[in-house]
Order: structure tokens, then C-alpha cells, then sequence
């Protein structure tokens, strides 16, 4: 075992996402303190992709039959092989669907501390992370030993400029052991087209757990048509079927970056961020000053945000004369 950074790339549809060059950031400056190098595994993908990364000190990109799109037998098969071969002291995957599936398997199979929902990752003789428990209201530190270790990163936690480069980096191209599993790739099924684009809105009002019951969206619709935007949602108010998917926020939903963000009852769960978190302003009101969605807000307030709707509408449609 060296002293080496492996970060592990997520992709889709042909572009990395932005988890990727965040971790990558990540992974510098912890191999920095290690005194080793940061390397990217990229299982799958493309010459053109891969040239991406030339902030890291090298590329392992592998190849093999059935890995252009993420299947988790065959990506963590892969995996397994390019951490075996390259040894490193500590491995960055992203705390999302595919990276849970992944740093799972590879703890298992490679007998590796995990360490999930990380903001960050510190070394020395021993590797610690700090880790979000409940949500986010609490964060823990986890001692994972000297290494071999994995630690599962949360999306937002570093800037993703930090992870990027220009240049090429050094590539090593390696071939996928053969993947024997039960699961296959069919399809990548993706929601019809909403009503409307959440994604190109200047303004969005985003509602939560907090707004109580379905019949009282009306209250934060009566804003939205105020201020000119749609109404978008966090993920439980879509599970209810209160609103359709395509207005849910976060890391199952869709990623928004508007001018505005006014977040309503919304508690700031680390999922929900992950969707948000590019937005230029944030303004959010929840009755818990505790809450996590002050801690990325540029504006907040623990108030009741039926009241504050209705105070906020009202002075909209004087200002506006309607």
C-alpha cells in the first residue's frame, strides 16, 4: 500500500458529472498530505472524456465489453481490479446512487472501512473523515485507521473548479476482467417533459414537508404566479404525488441553478442540496432556525412560511399595481 489517492469518476449520457472534479479536488489536496498522487479511475467512457481530467496526476481507464453504461456488477468488478493493481491508501467515491452501489461492493469484496455521506477526508498516520448523520443537522468524525480505506463524498462539498485542468494527463488504459452477473443494461429510462422546464427558470419556489397538506401548495402558488415562476418540490412531496416528478429538486430529481432559490419548508437534507446548490441565491424560511438549509442560504429565516407567503405576495402585486 502507498500513499496514493483513487478517485473513482461517475458519468452519464457521455459527460462526468460534476461529483467527479469536486472529489478530484478533494483528492489533491489529501494526497498532498499523504505524499502520494491522485489518480481517476474512469470504467467506461471516451478519449474525449477522459482528457477532461487533467487536473489529476493520472488517468486509469478501463475497457471491456457492456461498460459504456453503469451496470453495478461489471463497473465494481472493474473496480475491484484497477484498486488491486494500483494499491491505493485511500478511495473517493461519490455518495450517490451509483456510489453507493459501488463503495459498498468494494468494502466487502476488498475488506475495506467505509465511510459514507463524507464532507471531507483528512490524513496523516491515520485516515479520518467528517461524515453528515441525520440529514445533515449532525456531523461526525470517523477514524478509518492507517488504510486501505473508502470514503463515500457528498456532492457540493468541495467547488468543482477544483478538480479541474487543462492539459492531458497520463493515461493508463487497462481491460475489465469478464463480469459473469445476472444483471444486464436494457435501457436508460428518463421522465417525459414536464409541463414546464424547472431547469431554465430565473426563479424558482421550492416547497417541502413543511407546507403541511396538498391543499395549502395553493398558498406557495399564489407567490410563484406573483414573482413570474414555477413551483418546484423536494422529493417527499413527490413521492405523495402532490406534484409531478418533473418539479422534484435533488439528487433523484433534476439539478436547478437559477437567479433565485426560495426554499419553503424545506428542511435541507443532503440529497435535496445536491439539486440546488448552484443557485445564486438562497432564501429559505423554515420554522427550525436548526434546520441544514440555513447552513448553504444567503438568507434565512425561522418564521412561518404560510405567513411569510402571504405577506411577501401581497407586497409583490402592490409593487407590481395588480
Amino acid at each position: 500500500m502507498g500513499n496514493d489517492v483513487l478517485v473513482v469518476a461517475e458519468h452519464l449520457r457521455g459527460a462526468f458529472n460534476d461529483i467527479t472534479f469536486e472529489m478530484i479536488g478533494q483528492g489533491k489536496a489529501l494526497a498532498r498530505e499523504l505524499g502520494g498522487a491522485c489518480f481517476v479511475a474512469v470504467v467506461g467512457g471516451s478519449d474525449a472524456m477522459v482528457a477532461q481530467l487533467a487536473a489529476a496526476d493520472g488517468v486509469v481507464r478501463v475497457d471491456g465489453k457492456g461498460l459504456e453504461n453503469f451496470n453495478p456488477e461489471s463497473h465494481s468488478a472493474a473496480l475491484r481490479a484497477v484498486v488491486s493493481a494500483k494499491a491505493p491508501r485511500v478511495v473517493l467515491v461519490g455518495y450517490t446512487s451509483m456510489g453507493m452501489d459501488l463503495a459498498s461492493t468494494l468494502a466487502i469484496a476488498a475488506r475495506m472501512p467505509l465511510a459514507a455521506s463524507c464532507l471531507r477526508v483528512a490524513g496523516g498516520d491515520r485516515i479520518t473523515a467528517v461524515s453528515q448523520l441525520y440529514g445533515g443537522k449532525m456531523n461526525v468524525t470517523v477514524d478509518l485507521g492507517p488504510g486501505p480505506c473508502i470514503a463515500s463524498i457528498l456532492s457540493g462539498a468541495t467547488p468543482a473548479g477544483a478538480g479541474r485542468g487543462t492539459g492531458a494527463p497520463p493515461v493508463e488504459t487497462v481491460t475489465a476482467p469478464p463480469s459473469a452477473g445476472r444483471v444486464r443494461f436494457l435501457k436508460l429510462i428518463e421522465p417525459e417533459a414536464g409541463d414546464v422546464d424547472i431547469t431554465a427558470a430565473p426563479v424558482l419556489v421550492a416547497i417541502g414537508r413543511g407546507i403541511g397538506k396538498k391543499e395549502d401548495i395553493e398558498v406557495a402558488e399564489d407567490l410563484a404566479e406573483a414573482l413570474g415562476a414555477p413551483v418546484a418540490a423536494s422529493r417527499p412531496l413527490i413521492d405523495a404525488g402532490w406534484l409531478p416528478k418533473t418539479r422534484q429538486v435533488g439528487k433523484s430529481g433534476l439539478k436547478v441553478s437559477p437567479k433565485v432559490y426560495l426554499a419553503l419548508g424545506i428542511s435541507g437534507a443532503p440529497e435535496h442540496l445536491e439539486g440546488m446548490k448552484g443557485a445564486a441565491t438562497i432564501i429559505a424560511v423554515n420554522t427550525d432556525k436548526h434546520a441544514p438549509i440555513f447552513n448553504v442560504a444567503h438568507y434565512g429565516m425561522a418564521a412561518d412560511l404560510f405567513d411569510v407567503c402571504e405577506e411577501l405576495t401581497e407586497a409583490i402585486r402592490e409593487k407590481k399595481g395588480s
